[in-house]
């Protein structure tokens, strides 16, 4: 692939830079061999330095053209991501991943309904993603409207699937939308719920994950720091 020489250069400079990468193999699966030879961990960690190449500048210089004729014929997702609507935080982009790399999933809060639960169990269970990811982010709208209570056609409902983490999140100041802490509590809280709820309501997720052929993991997107922090991981 032309664009495996690509990535090495922008592997060495990182390297000098003592960023730790992956090999080019867990970068792009281009087929199911080279997906399945991945483990949940692996895959994690191909997230983890595709941000820190996109938090530095450093993106791969991918030729999407390339990509899109190579995949067209099929696909071989390494993770499904379930992230929120916001505009300015695309899960391909803020991970420095490429077209066919991962199944996307979005509706703002990153809530989970049964929609959504069969889309991330065909992902998993169906076409061999080995994560699924709940993606958060700063300042999230959905986050901010479920906290005043707002109500507005289907909105309603969809901002009463994230009002239970509100009452959840302890807080000493302002629980207000307008104190910016307060909101990042509650949308890091949203995430844990939102696994909570994703191993709760589906039996098929929760038993590939206690085989460990898959990971649930939560992550959390900075908007002004372009960095992705993931939350630590669940435990038994």
């Amino acid at each position: 692939m032309a664009s495996r020489r690509q990535f090495l250069a922008a592997s060495a400079l990182l390297g000098a830079a003592g960023i730790g990468l992956l090999n080019t193999a867990r970068v792009w699966a281009s087929s199911k061999e080279d997906r399945d030879r991945l483990s949940p961990v692996d895959v994690l960690n191909m997230m983890k330095d595709g941000n820190e190449r996109f938090r530095r500048g450093l993106r791969v210089n991918r030729d999407f053209l390339r990509e899109q004729r190579e995949r067209a014929a099929g696909q071989f997702p390494v993770a499904v991501i379930l992230s929120c609507i916001d505009s300015r935080a695309p899960a391909e982009l803020i991970m420095d991943l490429g077209i066919g790399d991962v199944f996307n999933v979005r509706v703002a809060g990153n809530v989970a309904n049964p929609d959504i639960l069969g889309s991330i169990e065909f992902a998993c269970h169906v076409a061999g993603a080995k994560v699924a990811l709940v993606l958060g982010h700063s300042s999230c709208g959905a986050i901010a409207g479920a906290i005043d209570g707002v109500e507005l056609g289907h909105l309603t409902g969809l901002l009463s699937r994230i009002q239970p983490a509100v009452a959840d999140t302890s807080y000493e100041g302002a629980r207000r939308s307008s104190d910016a802490v307060f909101v990042e509590r509650v949308a890091r809280t949203n995430i844990e719920r939102t696994i909570g709820v994703i191993r709760k309501e589906s039996a098929i997720l929760r038993e590939l994950e206690r085989k460990g052929t898959i990971a649930i993991a939560g992550a959390m997107y900075d908007l002004k720091a372009a960095t992705v922090s993931f939350l630590p991981p669940h435990e038994d």
